[in-house]
């Protein structure tokens, strides 16, 4: 076995031994999905940077950078970072002060039960595929740094992730959020020194030929789809409920977008250095871990690859528990009224395990990291988000109204994307959300 793989793995047991001796504090379902409510600033700023910042940023950004230029960063690091500033500006005090444990209580509160579950079909498979995006990033920094099929080094990602979420919760999670979080801006910052040095082109020099104009609505399209398709996000959002208070929640999302964009634009730079470096890849998803081979020793090495497991676990982590969360939290456990706290938290940790599975398997059959990000914010988001806004500022809603937009955006998303194939999909699903909404809302209050 290789030093750099025996390191890599070394860093990822450090990590299941503090999740797992964190995990002995948690002793209700609150504390182990929002850590008691109890995050503090740094906490809280770390987690949600942490949780937001994964592989979609440090591999799939970079590939798609590497392989477009400047347009593929359209998502990452900036449409991402502004749907981070628009849930603390917008959104964090006000789901802050609802006491909630997941959206979907939201959705329950203001819509009824039924509103509940379809949330619950929407939102789980989008927390499923950010999971599976992280496992198949992870699967390919463990075939870069050992040599074996990416096939098997996936699998194994998968069990070690699985391990780790089931153990220790959120509040492992925000813990080890911090040390996470340095580890990776240090590894990304090691490698661009070392890249810059060698005296390679410019990334100017470096990026892609300019793509064709493409229509505004193509465009706006495009952006809406990582800024209000996310913005419902349970990773995020159970962030946002387990701080302290309203404030820092709102101060700790913004913080976290700030930071965000400063470490996400080393990746954009470096796939843009790859661009002119590494020609040819056969695999853009491959760029960084071979940049980093290229130019860094033994000992830089592994720390660059612990900074790109850094990333991936604080965010798998994160999308395990999300998925988990809305099926048994709001499935589950409404079927079991009287379950004690301990029954609620061992049921928490099963759903985290079959989630782990289920996440395995759609990142063992999926083309690339960056594909899953695009479907994990497009899935149902706009419905999400309708709902949302209104669940939080419509004093009157109108339980029909707020299914009538969970539907409706889903079922023109699912049929624009995949059978129609729409380049909008998204803004259209939008569109029909809104549409839907507001015109059950008026029926149902001119028959009132």
């Amino acid at each position: 076995m290789s030093p750099l793989l025996l390191g890599v793995l070394g860093y990822v047991a450090l990590q299941l031994v503090v999740g797992m001796w964190i995990s002995r504090r948690i002793r209700t379902e609150e504390d182990y999905l929002l850590a008691g409510r109890s995050l503090g600033p740094w906490l809280a700023t770390a987690s949600i940077f942490a949780t937001w910042f994964g592989a979609e940023t440090c591999i799939g950004a970079a590939s798609e950078v590497y392989s477009r230029g400047w347009a593929g960063a359209t998502h990452d690091p900036f449409g991402y970072a502004l749907c981070l500033l628009l849930a603390g500006v917008v959104f964090a005090r006000a789901l802050w002060r609802r006491g909630l444990v997941t959206l979907a209580d939201l959705f329950r509160e203001r819509f009824g039960a039924n509103a509940e579950r379809l949330a619950i079909v929407l939102m789980a498979p989008t927390s499923l595929l950010w999971a599976a995006a992280q496992i198949r990033a992870f699967g390919q920094v463990l075939a870069s740094v050992s040599g074996h099929d990416a096939a098997w080094m996936t699998a194994l990602a998968a069990g070690v992730v699985i391990v780790y979420t089931v153990s220790g919760g959120i509040l492992a999670d925000a813990t080890t959020d911090i040390v996470q979080g340095v580890a990776l801006i240090v590894g990304l910052v090691v490698l661009l020194i070392a890249v810059v040095g060698s005296g390679a082109s410019p990334p100017a020099a470096a990026a892609a030929p300019a793509e064709p104009a493409r229509p505004w609505l193509h465009v706006l399209n495009d952006w809406l789809v990582p800024i209000l398709g996310s913005v419902t996000a349970q990773e995020m959002i159970s962030r946002i409920l387990a701080s302290r208070s309203p404030n820092l929640a709102r101060n700790a999302t913004i913080g976290a977008a700030g930071i965000y964009v400063a470490v996400g634009l080393i990746p954009v730079t470096l796939g843009l250095y790859g661009a002119a470096m590494l020609p040819g890849l056969a695999s853009p998803e491959q760029v960084l871990p071979a940049l980093a081979a290229r130019h860094l020793g033994t000992v830089m090495h592994v720390v660059f690859a612990g900074a790109l497991v850094s990333a991936i676990l604080s965010t798998v982590d994160s999308a395990l528990l999300a998925a988990s969360s809305v099926v048994v939290h709001n499935g589950v456990l409404r079927l079991m009224p009287a379950a004690s706290e301990g029954r609620k938290v061992l049921l928490n940790r099963v759903g985290v395990a079959i989630a782990g599975v289920a996440a395995y398997a759609i990142a063992f059959s999926a083309d690339s990291v960056y594909d899953l990000v695009a479907q994990a914010s497009a899935f149902g988001g706009a419905g999400l988000f309708v709902a949302m806004a209104a669940g939080l500022w419509d004093r009157k809603a109108v339980p029909a109204a707020g299914i009538a937009a969970l539907a409706t955006g889903a079922v023109v998303q699912l049929v624009g994307d995949y059978a129609l194939g729409w380049p909008n999909a998204f803004t259209a699903s939008l569109v029909a959300a809104v549409g839907a909404y507001s015109t059950v809302t008026l029926f149902a209050r001119f028959r009132g």
